[in-house]
């Protein structure tokens, strides 16, 4: 299964990070706003739409940087996310699909609980950012 997610940064060098609703699996982690690619949709498309869907906000297809992918098993599927830079949005981002939000410098988020795809991509965005 192939999903994409983004790194929003703001003018400040925060992430935001958002946290799963209760009933879903994995409730309660935080992790990179994104989700599913739909046939026929590219990665970007994929994730437009989805900051869309999850946040309210419009993102420019030029605004989105791929940064890195990581690997991770999902229960009897695998798990390939895609993790894209952005740091120019329009509309302030809101919880439309999650319990909470919250902008983080990178040295913090490895003290948040993360689900396993989004954990190694903490290191790699302390680095670039």
């Amino acid at each position: 299964m192939i999903v994409v997610a983004a790194a929003l940064v703001d003018t400040e060098g925060r992430v935001l990070l958002q946290q799963r609703p209760p009933g879903r699996q994995m409730a309660g982690l935080w992790e990179f706003p994104g989700g599913k690619i739909d046939e026929g949709e590219t990665p970007e498309a994929a994730l437009i739409r989805e900051l869309g869907e999850e946040l309210g906000i419009r993102v420019n297809v030029a605004s989105l940087m791929p940064a890195a992918f990581a690997s991770a098993p999902l229960g009897d599927r695998h798990l390939l996310l895609l993790l894209y830079i952005c740091r120019e949005w329009h509309g302030t981002p809101q919880a439309l699909d999650a319990s909470a939000l919250n902008w983080v410098r990178t040295g913090e988020m490895s003290q948040l609980p993360m689900p396993p795809a989004d954990e190694p991509l903490v290191a790699l965005l302390e680095a670039l950012l």
